[in-house]
């Protein structure tokens, strides 16, 4: 078959077999410049919530999304935009970073937070940081201004101080929201047992117009945790992973589940080594690998797709790009 031939089967072999797509997925486009997801958690959520207060959650994501986008249009890199959003985020007493953290058995409030660059797949996590106001900002700096990747408690505060990020009291993280439901979960607990109760988290993955991917992540963990215990957040390719070659992922649900299987990095890895789009790496972990209700993710890919997929209830997520998509969803 002469080279022409060659190419012109290949072509239609192509057209005839399509490309899967998922719910929330975008399919692999050409000409995208720039791409932004963003999520507030994953879990279940309330239908029937007040108006008022679905109303607050779509504007804040908005607001986030709004950011980000702005900030890659006006040429940011990914690593600044993804750590900016976060921030808005964790300033959001809405979400279950930051300002509103959820409370450990203890009544105590304690932060994880991870980075991760796809260029340099350099990166950076925190866990039980209990007085600086941003964890993503301080996850960061341990990416870039050290030569290590992971520091916990006492010492990633110590770092915190010597690089001069905002520090706030403990009592800046409290909310009445958030103790009422340790409340809630202490006196179940009391009743029957239950020790845990599962929560969000905040993320936002980001190609950039340079075409270098970046995802960071950031939670309070789950409210009345106990033992130190950390979950997958500032696990680097569990809930956070980020690689130009392939594509950056931010994770929110049962983060036993996502360490476990190796969530973020198992989607860059099927990608990579099986060859498959975003849309069918994402739809085989959150489909095939982890369990209904487990969680979600978001991520977004080299090409500029786009994947917010959960098999919770809900998720509460945005996505835009450069072709003008903007949309935030909580539900189906």
């Amino acid at each position: 078959m002469r080279p022409f031939h060659l190419l012109v089967f290949f072509v239609l072999a192509v057209v005839a077999c399509g490309v899967p797509q998922g719910s929330g997925t975008m399919p692999e486009v050409e000409g995208i410049d720039f791409a932004i997801a963003i999520h507030g958690g994953a879990g279940t959520i309330d239908r029937e919530m007040n108006p008022d207060l679905e109303k607050a959650y779509r504007e804040a994501l908005e607001d986030a999304l709004r950011l980000g986008h702005g900030l890659l249009e006006q040429g940011a890199t990914s690593l600044d935009v993804v750590e900016q959003v976060v921030r808005r985020l964790e300033d959001d007493e809405l979400f279950n970073a930051g300002k509103g953290a959820v409370f450990t058995h203890e009544g105590t409030n304690e932060l994880d937070a991870a980075i991760m660059d796809g260029a340099t797949r350099g990166c950076g996590a925190v866990t039980g940081v209990t007085t600086v106001k941003n964890p993503i900002s301080l996850a960061r700096a341990v990416m870039e201004a050290s030569p290590h990747v992971f520091f916990t408690g006492a010492g990633a505060e110590a770092f915190a101080e010597k690089m001069g990020l905002e520090r706030v009291e403990p009592d800046y993280f409290f909310t009445q929201r958030r103790w009422d439901s340790l409340q809630r979960v202490l006196e179940r607990e009391e009743d029957r047992g239950s020790n845990a109760e599962k929560h969000g988290t905040v993320g936002c993955v980001a190609l950039d117009r340079s075409g270098h991917l970046a995802a960071a992540t950031s939670t309070g963990g789950m409210t009345n945790k106990r033992f130190g215990r950390v979950g997958d957040v500032p696990v680097i390719g569990a809930g956070t992973y980020a690689d130009d070659q392939t594509a950056a992922i931010s994770c929110t649900g049962h983060g036993e589940q996502f360490i476990r299987n190796t969530v973020a990095s198992r989607v860059s890895a099927l990608m990579e080594y099986k060859g498959l789009t975003l849309a069918e790496a994402v739809e085989s972990v959150i489909g095939d690998v982890l369990q209904p209700g487990d969680g979600g993710l978001i991520a977004v890919g080299r090409d500029g797709a786009i994947a917010l997929e959960f098999n919770t209830e809900g998720m509460y997520r945005g996505a835009a790009d450069s072709s003008g998509r903007f949309e935030v969803a909580i539900w189906e």
